[in-house]
């Protein structure tokens, strides 16, 4: 049985799939005329994107751009991520809602404590998530992976084993 917070971002990622028919699972695969679009779209506005590398809270190999706010106070922000192949987020808690577009490649995502890579969900091109203040988490990419993000910060990462902290600084 899926958890009641993998079952609440299935209703969000449903609630908010403008192009899937109706009577079709948000994870229907898309057509191939959505994705090109979409494609073309994320590269043209990746263009003026400014990268860089993501904060030391997460491992090694993630690149940040801040689009909007200031994701240190307490206020809306927005940001991208852009994660590497196979690259993976520890399991971990935010105190406020976090809300996840995926732009390219493929974001998956578990609730948990623990890092269970079969109970993930895979959301791609256009698909939303949005994970509830203080639930626990994973994530993991799937190709190269660029995700926008949008939330209240201030950002705080607060990872479930606090070894998983000190694993990559």
């Amino acid at each position: 049985m899926r958890s009641p917070s993998i079952l609440i971002a299935t209703l969000v990622v449903a609630a908010c799939s403008k192009d899937a028919p109706s009577g079709n699972p948000p994870s229907a695969p898309a057509t191939s005329a959505r994705t090109s679009a979409a494609v073309a779209r994320n590269n043209s506005a990746e263009q003026g994107v400014q990268w860089g590398p993501a904060p030391s809270v997460f491992p090694p190999g993630a690149e940040i751009a801040v689009l909007q706010g200031d994701p240190s106070k307490p206020e809306p922000f927005t940001v991208r991520l852009r994660f590497p192949n196979g690259y993976k987020v520890p399991p971990h808690t935010h105190p406020t809602a976090e809300n996840v577009t995926v732009l390219s490649g493929t974001f998956l995502a578990g609730m948990g404590t623990q890092f269970d890579e079969s109970q993930m969900r895979a959301f791609g091109i256009d698909e939303f998530v949005s994970v509830p203040a203080e639930h626990a988490h994973y994530a993991m990419a799937r190709g190269l992976t660029v995700v926008q993000v949008h939330a209240i910060g201030p950002f705080v990462l607060t990872y479930v084993n606090p070894a998983d902290a000190q694993a990559f600084r």
